[in-house]
């Protein structure tokens, strides 16, 4: 954990944050998060939002953001945007149908994305691209994250999301073997438990083997961030993330 900082994503405790933004951040910082990254702006403006974690000392570990404001127009205002922010990472949560529905379709988007990394590469900005469970899903024989991610750029972040993955059939030896067949490209991760017993289950309590996955981040992953990421709640979402710090903590001792 010392040697790489560990986020929140934000909509973990979505809720929370449009009821509350700046006391939600105000918690997520007493947690001990080193930073967030977000999933919405909560009718926010950079500035605003640049000046709520600038007071908490949190930093920015990423946004998720709609491929579509990566593209034409929209992509000089999203530029701006994250420059105040401060954010690097522009992480596309998910596809359309459109732009998923064959090999040859995954491969168009594959090489739309290396486009988009390279107009954004000199604003000190990386796109990067975040998996479900589809990702995992056979199409005309073959896994989209591997007809994607061999047909990127190594510019193109790689943020694997441990719990989706596993969701989509990946073993807990595989999501190992993810990092392994892609080294440097895992610049950002989602820690997510699986159990294939508790759908509720926090971090550290369920299938994923953590030791070895936070080695591999550490030393052919390329990683540069841990973000947590919570989706079902056995508690009130912000004690959820609590626990998972706290039990990351505990793992990394």
């Amino acid at each position: 954990m010392a040697k790489i900082p560990v986020a929140l994503q934000l909509y973990s405790v979505r809720e929370d944050c449009a009821r509350d933004l700046p006391g939600t951040l105000e918690a997520v910082a007493n947690m001990g998060y080193d930073g967030v990254e977000f999933a919405g702006y909560y009718g926010r403006s950079a500035d605003e939002l640049r000046k709520m974690l600038d007071n908490l000392g949190l930093r920015v570990a990423g946004t998720h953001i709609r491929i579509n404001t990566l593209l034409g127009d929209e992509l000089k205002q999203t530029i701006e945007f994250n420059r105040i922010l401060g954010n690097r990472f522009l992480i596309v949560p998910s596809l359309p149908e459109n732009m998923r529905s064959s090999k040859a379709v995954w491969l168009e988007t594959a090489r739309l994305m290396n486009d988009m990394a390279e107009k954004v590469k000199p604003e000190g900005m990386r796109v990067g691209y975040h998996n479900h469970a589809i990702e995992f899903q056979p199409i005309e024989g073959d896994l989209p994250w591997d007809i994607f991610f061999r047909a990127t750029v190594p510019d193109v972040v790689m943020q694997l999301d441990t719990g989706n993955a596993m969701h989509g059939g990946v073993s807990p030896d595989g999501i190992l073997e993810i990092l392994k067949h892609y080294p440097g490209r895992a610049v950002t991760v989602h820690l997510k438990e699986f159990s294939s017993t508790n759908k509720q289950a926090l971090i550290g309590e369920g299938e994923v083997k953590w030791k070895e996955f936070f080695s591999l981040c550490e030393t052919i992953g390329g990683t540069e961030w841990y973000i947590v990421e919570q989706e079902s709640y056995a508690f009130p979402p912000l004690e959820c993330v609590r626990r998972c710090i706290k039990n990351l903590r505990e793992m990394r001792r």
